[in-house]
């Protein structure tokens, strides 16, 4: 039996020797239309027992939603009369009962780097270890998985992920030297940078001026390019001045400001939306709220400023002023510990999502309102 890559049951398809199987699994389905469902693993907790930070009696700022860890996501949902025989069958054809989709070990996060949420409300999770995106439909409880950057090549290590304008995606992918245009089904529509880019990782989408910028870690700058992939002009040149950027990783866009992760430098900087200089935020340190290496960037509709530092392992929390609220984090692999996280975004829901990547997982936090 193969596999189709991506949704559940109405994907598996079966080889030579499974025509029973097909013929009763056809018979199920036609009786019992299979549904899936997304849950986060937080469904049976009450709100009080979700974790919080900071923690009572402290006024709680952000609660935990619950995790992203690939097809354990999903579950079979709809008429419980036909389980047993529905799991008879499912054992009989190797497709796991609760998630309907064949248990391999190549449907979960592997190294999840970054990520957003598109206007439908899909969760694509770009994933270095899989070189691919994931694709997490919580509306439709659809599952699939994106491997193709180009025809005939697949990606090779897809970093920084966002929705452009007219329902695309731009990925940048280091290893290829390109940042992959996507339509909305995951197919293959373009490329930009072809000869301009050398280490793409980070990107950001100016929807007001239909911009793209993009870090380009190898040459230290920020390069912009319209939709049509047209280099506009470039931002920055190796140093550590202001305006200067020592490995340049990762890039938000938000409230008419390109947020700059400059990771070697250790520090944040800002521009406005024509690549301005605005300012810096952040010192190197060892202490909590200092940053060594500061990677994922996001800016929520409050302008609270969300950095991973992924040297200590700690989600840092900045106001719109730019002064450090709070950490959420410290390494491990319990609920609020990160190993080893890199990239952070935020959807219009008020939640945070952050790729703990040696965890193998996506932590999503809810924003509950308030300074911090």
């Amino acid at each position: 039996m193969g596999r189709v890559t991506g949704k559940g049951f109405d994907r598996v398809v079966f080889g030579p020797g499974s025509g029973v199987l097909l013929v009763l699994l056809a018979w199920l389905a036609g009786c019992a239309p299979i549904q899936h469902e997304m849950i986060l693993g937080t469904e049976r907790l009450k709100p009080e027992q979700r974790p919080v930070w900071p923690s009572l009696p402290e006024t709680p700022r952000y609660e935990y939603l619950g995790q992203l860890l690939g097809v354990r996501n999903f579950r079979i949902s709809g008429d419980e009369s036909l389980r047993t025989t529905r799991s008879a069958l499912y054992w009989l054809a190797g497709i796991d009962d609760e998630t309907g989709f064949e248990p391999e070990r190549n449907l979960d996060l592997q190294r999840p780097v970054s990520g957003c949420v598109d206007r439908e409300g899909r969760i694509l999770v770009s994933d270095m270890g899989h070189a691919a995106l994931f694709v997490f439909n919580p509306r439709t409880g659809e599952f699939d998985i994106w491997r193709q950057a180009m025809a005939g090549q697949p990606f090779l290590a897809p970093v920084g992920v966002t929705e452009g304008g007219r329902g695309e995606y731009f990925v940048a992918d280091p290893e290829l030297r390109l940042v992959v245009r996507l339509d909305a089904a995951g197919q293959p529509a373009g490329v930009i940078g072809r000869g301009e880019l050398e280490r793409p990782t980070g990107v950001a989408w100016n929807p007001e001026q239909r911009l793209l910028y993009v870090a380009d870690s190898a040459l230290d700058q920020v390069k912009v390019f319209d939709r049509d992939g047209v280099l506009r002009h470039t931002i920055g040149k190796p140093g550590d001045q202001d305006g200067e950027f020592n490995t340049p990783t990762h890039v938000a866009y938000a409230r008419n400001q390109l947020v700059v992760a400059d990771t070697l430098n250790a520090r944040i900087q800002i521009f406005d939306a024509e690549g301005r200089f605005v300012r810096t935020l952040g010192k190197r340190g060892n202490l909590i709220g200092d940053l060594a290496r500061p990677k994922g960037v996001a800016v929520d509709g409050e302008g609270n400023l969300y950095v991973v530092e992924s040297f200590h392992d700690h989600l840092l929390i900045f106001n719109r002023e730019g002064q450090f609220l709070m950490p959420i984090g410290g390494t491990g692999q319990g609920l609020g510990e990160f190993y080893l996280p890199n990239g952070v975004w935020v959807d219009l829901a008020g939640r945070v999502f952050v790729a703990d990547m040696f965890n193998g997982r996506v932590i999503i936090l809810q924003f509950l309102g308030g300074d911090g």
